[in-house]
């Protein structure tokens, strides 16, 4: 196993020096603390988990949660899991303060980055395509935070890292499929969420990616529903007004429960195939009534989990992400395998 004191002898310093370098405390000259982190790196050197884990303890270290989630169910399973990690890691003092505000506006966002960002040592936060957001998580990564984003990402950012559903792929697993259950030949109406959801913007990227190999596939038009229930029913409702040749719909978002009242108007011989994403209880009531016929599923609670997982090794156990993206596995899901 190897020590600090091991790695003092090996620099040349003392025991002392080593554990500054390592905690980023005291002064040690440049040129030394470079040493002792290159030394350390190539004998693999782990900090000692139970020390870090009382060091956290006796700073109690807090993870703010900031969710686009009220009115939209699929977060509930997202809370879930970081909710279970978070108990679960609650001996060790890790605390975990949720925010929540409904939709996609950037000020309200960004009014409680400011709030929270003071408090806590990590962020895990859905955050906002807008370049106030973008500007605020680089500004806080400067600041010595930890952020994590999950289900949607700011790739352009200082972020750790990211953890949530492929969204462009998400998009072209979608077209395949209504190609598959159409034939290939459908007239599309896609319902999103927001365009200011970069996730939402890489799934319709990847629905058109795929649809160019697909020449009697067509989408006549895109409407957003802010991921809301009651705009999603007005919204659908009027794209079916609108294009009454629409023969599939792509519900690419939340809300998916109002665009299937919007549908369920419709007589049964003019009712477009039906695809969505996840499995929220509204959905799967929707699935039993043979409106949906299939979901993407992007499993929620699992994103939930590893975001809060991924804070942890790092303010407990010292350890950053080994990897740039933890991406859950996209999965076509019938009412007969949910």
């Amino acid at each position: 196993m190897v020590t600090m004191q091991k790695i003092a002898e090996l620099c040349g310093v003392s025991r002392g020096t080593v554990d500054r370098v390592m905690h980023g405390r005291g002064r040690v000259s440049s040129e030394t603390a470079a040493h002792i982190m290159q030394i350390a790196k190539e004998l693999g050197y782990e900090p000692n988990p139970a020390g870090k884990a009382l060091a956290a303890r006796k700073k109690q270290p807090h993870v703010a949660v900031i969710l686009p989630s009220e009115g939209n169910p699929f977060f509930d399973e997202v809370i879930r899991g970081l909710q279970t990690s978070a108990e679960f890691y609650s001996s060790y003092g890790l605390k975990m303060e949720l925010y929540t505000m409904k939709g996609y506006n950037a000020q309200i966002q960004l009014d409680i980055l400011k709030r929270v960002s003071q408090s806590v040592e990590a962020l895990i936060i859905n955050p906002i395509d807008d370049e106030s957001i973008r500007e605020a998580l680089d500004k806080l990564v400067d600041e010595g935070k930890f952020i994590v984003t999950v289900n949607n990402d700011a790739s352009t950012t200082k972020r750790h890292c990211y953890v949530g559903a492929d969204y462009e792929n998400s998009g072209i697993t979608a077209c395949a499929l209504l190609a598959a259950l159409t034939k290939a030949r459908a007239n599309v109406g896609i319902v999103l969420g927001n365009r200011q959801v970069l996730g939402h913007c890489k799934r319709l990227e990847g629905f058109f990616q795929r649809m160019d190999s697909l020449p009697d596939f067509h989408v006549a038009a895109v409407v957003e529903n802010e991921d809301d229930d009651i705009c999603s029913y007005d919204r659908t409702k009027a794209m079916l007004a609108e294009n009454p040749h629409i023969t599939a719909l792509y519900l690419a978002a939340g809300g998916v429960y109002g665009a299937c009242r919007a549908v369920m108007e419709l007589p049964g011989e003019k009712r477009p195939l039906v695809i969505a994403v996840d499995s929220v209880p509204t959905t799967v009531e929707m699935m039993k009534n043979g409106i949906i016929t299939a979901v993407i599923y992007q499993h929620p609670y699992r994103q939930g989990r590893r975001a809060m997982e991924v804070a942890f090794e790092y303010l407990i156990n010292g350890r950053r992400p080994r990897y740039d993206e933890y991406l859950v596995k996209n999965e076509i899901k019938l009412l007969e395998n949910l």
